[in-house]
């Protein structure tokens, strides 16, 4: 049987700006297809995306990037952080971490996370016009992690820097001037952090880089930093992007937006709708440690398999109308965190964030609305905006 195979660019400013189109015609042609440019097959539909992020023939496995000795601050990082392992290394790097993002300890953040949020918009309302990325979507979150992980105040505006260096890595074709700012971005953000550990160890405050310094589990300093840095970047890039993406989804259907503030008690369905309609994360890879078969296509070990999140959020096989952003959408199954044991950990953070961002800021602001077109970020896999105009 001959393996369908597809050569769509990621990278094209097209694609950049609506993939959706395309991946609906792959979804109607094939469930799995090889992408030739990529090397790895991607799974395009709800069951098949689904199954590859749950099928633990399937995993996280780590290869440096070579040359290893110029990418060794990069690759020490990933190498070390439990996103890139599988079980067992997996489950005590993230037991580690697990109690910091319990439900109960996130909801007693939720006042912290009310303040801050009423801050920013002080600040925004001052000037009349804003943009709702660099003043509101991104110091948010960076501000909330900060705070979980123990990072002083005056530091935090090295932390969003350091991480969108490192995050440009995910994507495809970026050349020698991302890979060496990575690079440096890795150094530096490890060589902070290993200064912060050894200072919690000597004198411990209540936030996790001092339990995960002592913790009876005796993480290794590379993993303790590695699973700090994985935190910090993962723990508001996909809020910020989530937020955008889901704010210019709101200005492209008014009638969504006037609903959500006569009902404010859709906010957590509407938050769901967020990350399913315009995922912040577009594509998971896996790598098959035995011969697999998904889709009809036959995964030889070794091989890598893509799950594509945001075309399995609009299969219409799982999805009424997937096109539609629906704020009431009952049930939406989305896969915007992933599934499986990799499960984004910090998925209650993101959501009590998400809406308590949502509902500050349309309280705020009644007659909020856009005040030119956003500009997105030339990105695929981490799929978000530069910057969202508004007025008030």
């Amino acid at each position: 049987m001959s393996v369908p195979v597809t050569t769509f660019d990621p990278t094209a400013s097209g694609v950049v700006a609506d993939p959706y189109p395309i991946f609906a015609e792959l979804r109607a042609r094939t469930p799995v297809a090889w992408h030739e440019p990529l090397g790895m097959f991607l799974a395009f539909t709800y069951e098949h995306a689904n199954a590859v992020l749950r099928d633990r023939r399937l995993g996280r496995i780590w290869r440096d990037r070579e040359p290893a000795q110029r990418f060794e601050p990069f690759n020490l990082l990933h190498r070390n952080q439990m996103m890139e392992n599988e079980p067992p290394t997996h489950t005590r790097l993230r037991r580690l971490v697990a109690k910091a993002f319990a439900r109960g300890h996130i909801e007693r953040l939720r006042p912290r996370v009310r303040r801050l949020a009423d801050d920013l918009l002080d600040r925004m309302a001052d000037l009349g016009r804003a943009d709702l990325i660099a003043d509101y979507a991104e110091p948010l979150p960076v501000a909330v992690i900060a705070e979980l992980l123990g990072v002083p105040e005056g530091d935090r505006h090295l932390l969003r820097p350091w991480s969108q260096a490192i995050v440009k890595m995910y994507e495809y074709g970026g050349g020698e001037e991302v890979e060496r700012a990575a690079v440096a971005a890795s150094q530096e953000f490890a060589a902070y952090l290993r200064g912060l550990a050894r200072e919690r160890r000597a004198r411990p405050r209540d936030d996790l880089v001092s339990h995960l310094a002592a913790s009876q589990e005796r993480p290794s300093e590379d993993e303790l930093v590695a699973s700090a840095i994985l935190l910090l970047n993962a723990g508001h890039e996909a809020s910020v992007n989530a937020f955008g993406n889901g704010m210019v989804a709101f200005f492209n259907h008014p009638d969504q937006l006037a609903r959500l503030r006569a009902e404010p008690g859709l906010t957590p369905a509407a938050v769901e709708e967020m990350i399913r309609y315009d995922a912040p994360l577009h594509l998971f890879e896996r790598t098959a440690t035995e011969d697999v078969e998904v889709g009809g296509q036959l995964i030889r070990a070794g091989q890598k398999i893509a799950a594509l999140l945001g075309s399995a959020n609009r299969d219409p096989a799982a999805f009424s109308h997937p096109d539609l952003f629906d704020i009431a959408r009952e049930p939406n199954p989305h896969v915007g965190f992933g599934a499986g044991v990799h499960f984004c950990l910090g998925a209650p953070l993101a959501r009590m964030e998400l809406q308590l961002a949502l509902l500050a800021l349309l309280r705020r602001f009644p007659r909020l609305e856009p005040a030119g077109e956003p500009v997105r970020r030339p990105t695929f896999v981490l799929r978000g905006y530069h910057s969202i105009p508004v007025t008030f």
